[in-house]
């Protein structure tokens, strides 16, 4: 289920099947030019449809039951319920009116959390990195279109390479960590869509990832089955030392560039295309509900998939920009990575049997651990694929043949999290406490921040499999220890370290004020400044002119020293890779303030009434039960159900979301029931009365042609004494005192 009411965690990662061949299938499943011995099989139907169901797919009952997206209910008894509290609304609007010159003390809303304010900063960060043309509404001044001859401008490609995201402090487009950083914004919109929107930034946040994506598309031929060659950059960096304008060796706006972009073209780069297929994958279940246009990326997917399967290679083994700033050391982890989000993405069984072998996994240095086990980046992929394996165990289980190696993925991925813990000395801390895990290496913040949204993330799947805690050795940690980490190093980021200096420029009141960005240091003043012409901005040691909101600077040294120099990138420069794993570390961790909704649950019960004049709200209360949040946390819950009289469920009280086991056709067997209240088309005012009373009537009228729990659907059916028998005895073990 979602805890946010969004996304259920158990993996609907909802989009079509493909319709893959058996010849596709079977190149897929090639390795190293050895078939591997697993056939495919397909999905359990209770599991496919768990994973590939598209949003069409709900709500298909349209005469006794009304689906309210979490659970069944009985069309009687919510329409019942509806006109009752719509009675009650128009009660309550009318006493409101008599009391409304009655003082009130307004409690004020409650301020955004730091993470949320972070989030919001994090984010502009990419549209000051947009390339090609910008749109109106992107939000930064100091920029304009830049890079319009982009493709064109390189007689040996002559195709429009127009768009997408520079890369750093320069005006280069590499597309191995731009799609490194595309997939890691979908996959935390995956998980924490709803967080995004409550903070109003998923419009943005899919914008951005839009971007991305179709600035990759143009980099191949999308529409093409097969390809034989990839645009792996644009523009070129100071390699040879000398003294020809390029992108390191001026200093110049975007927008004013008049010095040539070559195109480097690759030929076999599987790790490069495997990513690009993981970017347009994932990125393809962030559109899903647009149906051609993820359909286009799956396809763009596939057929980068197929070319990083065929022609195998390094992309950085050419040489030149790529070996040297973006270096590949292998591309195993990239056929993990992106073999699990092209199955998530089309429900192709042989995707996972691939990235479930154990000779990928071998290769891919998954039983060898080593100085960097655990660290996600972009250039090793493994840690991330087998946290999202482990997803993919945790609530979908597909069980054999995947289950042994999704079990060692699994495994791994809780050494992981014990390796991230303080207490066990894995890596490294600086006397300021940032974790290590780049070694004492410069710029450490970026792979800080993917194992602060690793652990997070982490930590709220387990809770959503109801699992409090994992095991590190003898010891057990609850999942808090992987949120305190989680937000120890992002706090230390915000600013709680030994130079009181927020990393991120623009939050808190100090932060870097010399970032390493050409576009940012040189005032948009009308003079165009040509390529040395600009070096006098670089060189100045007068702040930036231009304030680049959001971006997350390299970071500190090992002794928690910062030099905010602007010739010294490695303290100041920010990436789009980092700036990625840091907005899917904050939205992480994010508690927004959901005062609205809070006022409206509250309100059911109408509070500033008495008992006597809110009866409908002392009747809901004592007959179905009690509900509401704890403080100010909206996701925090105390609520109970009572089981109904004349029913195998009476005398039993029920904690909300159902904790507590209960034997029913519509609910899991570990009670998991979702309460989906975060939808903006609900009133407040209705929320609560719908889902206790709705709870209630499932209990009371079970809908077995519909079932979450097919056995139970079948017994109800055909031996119905035996399950109300089977139901009275679960409820008196678990649901009575």
């Amino acid at each position: 289920m979602s805890i946010y009411g969004r996304d259920p965690w158990g993996g609907p990662l909802e989009i079509h099947a493909d319709s893959a061949t058996d010849d596709d299938r079977s190149r897929n499943l090639d390795l190293d030019r050895a078939a591997l011995s697993m056939t495919s099989r397909q999905l359990d139907e209770t599991q496919q449809s768990w994973l590939l169901a598209g949003p069409g797919d709900k709500g298909k009952k349209k005469k006794k039951y009304v689906d309210l997206g979490c659970l069944i209910v009985s069309r009687k008894i919510f329409l019942w319920t509806v006109g009752a509290v719509v009675a009650a609304a128009a009660l309550a609007g009318l006493i409101t009116l008599i009391v409304k010159t009655v003082p009130h003390h307004h409690r004020p809303r409650p301020p955004p959390d730091n993470y949320t304010l972070a989030l919001h900063k994090a984010l502009m960060f990419f549209n000051a990195q947009r390339s090609g043309r910008i749109p109106k509404h992107n939000n930064v001044s100091w920029r304009g279109n830049s890079g319009m001859k982009d493709g064109f401008s390189d007689p040996s490609y002559g195709r429009s390479l127009v768009g997408g995201f520079y890369d750093a402090g320069d005006a280069i487009k590499f597309n191995f960590p731009a799609s490194f950083a595309m997939t890691m914004l979908s996959w935390s919109v995956i998980e924490y869509s709803a967080k995004y929107e409550a903070a109003g930034e998923l419009v943005h946040v899919k914008e951005i990832i839009k971007w991305g994506v179709d600035y990759l598309l143009k980099t191949f031929n999308s529409s093409a089955d097969t390809i034989d060659r990839v645009a792996a950059q644009v523009g070129q960096g100071a390699t040879s030392g000398g003294t020809n304008p390029n992108d390191h060796y001026c200093w110049t706006r975007p927008e004013d560039i008049d010095y040539p972009r070559p195109v480097y073209v690759c030929h076999s780069c599987s790790d490069l295309t495997a990513e690009m297929a993981a970017a347009l994958a994932s990125a393809s279940i962030v559109f899903k509900d647009n149906k051609a246009y993820s359909q286009k990326l799956v396809h763009g997917a596939a057929t980068l998939w197929k070319f990083a399967r065929e022609q195998r290679g390094r992309y950085s083994e050419g040489g030149s920009d790529a070996s040297v700033f973006y270096n590949s050391t292998s591309y195993w982890d990239e056929f993990v990575w992106g073999g699990a989000w092209m199955y998530l993405a089309t429900g192709n069984s042989s995707y996972l049997q691939l990235s479930t072998h154990p000779k990928l996994a071998k290769h891919a240095g998954a039983f060898w651990g080593g100085p960097d086990y655990g660290v996600l980046s972009w250039d090793n992929k493994l840690t991330g694929a087998q946290v999202l394996l482990s997803r993919l165990r945790l609530f979908l289980s597909p069980g054999y043949p995947y289950e042994e190696m999704l079990r060692t993925f699994h495994n791994q991925t809780g050494i992981i999290m014990c390796s991230y813990l303080p207490v066990f000395n894995s890596f490294n801390r600086t006397k300021g406490g940032l974790i290590q895990l780049n070694h004492g290496r410069p710029q450490p913040l970026q792979y800080v921040v993917n194992a602060a949204f690793l652990a997070s993330l982490y930590s709220d799947y387990l809770e959503a499999a109801d699992t409090p805690g994992w095991y590190c050795g003898p010891n057990f940690f609850p999942t808090g220890a992987l949120r305190d980490f989680a937000r120890t190093q992002i706090d230390y980021i915000l600013g709680k370290n030994p130079k009181k200096m927020s990393y991120v420029v623009g939050f808190g009141q100090r932060y870097p004020k010399h970032v390493h960005h050409r576009g940012a240091s040189i005032p948009k003043n009308g003079v165009k400044y040509n390529c040395k012409g600009g070096w006098k901005w670089r060189d100045t040691k007068k702040p930036n002119p231009h304030t680049i909101i959001g971006a997350m600077v390299a970071g500190p040294d090992k002794h928690d020293g910062f030099h905010d120099i602007r010739t010294n990138y490695n303290y100041t420069e920010p990436t789009l890779a980092g700036n990625a794993g840091l907005v899917a570390a904050l939205v992480a961790l994010s508690v927004l303030a959901c005062d609205r909704y809070i006022k409206g649950i509250r309100g059911i019960l109408i509070p500033s009434l008495s008992s006597s004049q809110n009866s409908f709200g002392a009747e809901l209360s004592s007959r179905f039960g009690r509900s509401g949040p704890l403080g100010e946390d909206m996701y925090h819950w105390q609520a109970t159900i009572m089981g109904p009289v004349d029913s195998p469920y009476a005398g039993g009280i029920f904690l909300v979301s159902f904790k507590t086991k209960v034997f029913h056709p519509n609910i899991n067997s570990n009670g998991s029931i979702c309460l989906d209240i975060l939808k903006e088309q609900w009133s407040p005012a209705l929320t609560i009365s719908k889902v206790l009373l709705s709870i209630c009537s499932l209990l009371t009228d079970p809908n077995p042609d519909d079932p979450l729990v097919p056995e139970i659907a079948h017994m109800y059916k055909t031996d119905r004494a035996k399950y109300e028998t089977t139901a009275r005895t679960w409820t008196q073990k678990y649901a009575t005192n």
